[in-house]
């Protein structure tokens, strides 16, 4: 996907680099690109169960610790 920006008059570079960086924040194409970085192997269905209650109890913890008072 190729993004253009063109330089308006009296433009300085830097406001056009400005704009420029503005552009790819906003199309996402730097999220996609560092999500290409690197493969990853997908989980099976057990591994996802286990990550999931790993989560849930991980978040447990930290409402109990809440709760009492700790950090």
């Amino acid at each position: 996907m190729a993004l253009e920006v063109q330089k308006k008059e009296n433009e300085n570079p830097q406001n056009l680099i400005r704009r420029f960086i503005y552009k790819i924040h906003k199309s996402g194409i730097l999220v996609e690109a560092r999500k290409r970085a690197f493969y990853r192997k997908s989980k099976n269905k057990r591994e996802k169960k286990l990550s999931a209650l790993r989560k849930i109890e991980k978040r447990k913890e930290a409402e109990k610790s809440k709760m009492l008072g700790q950090s």
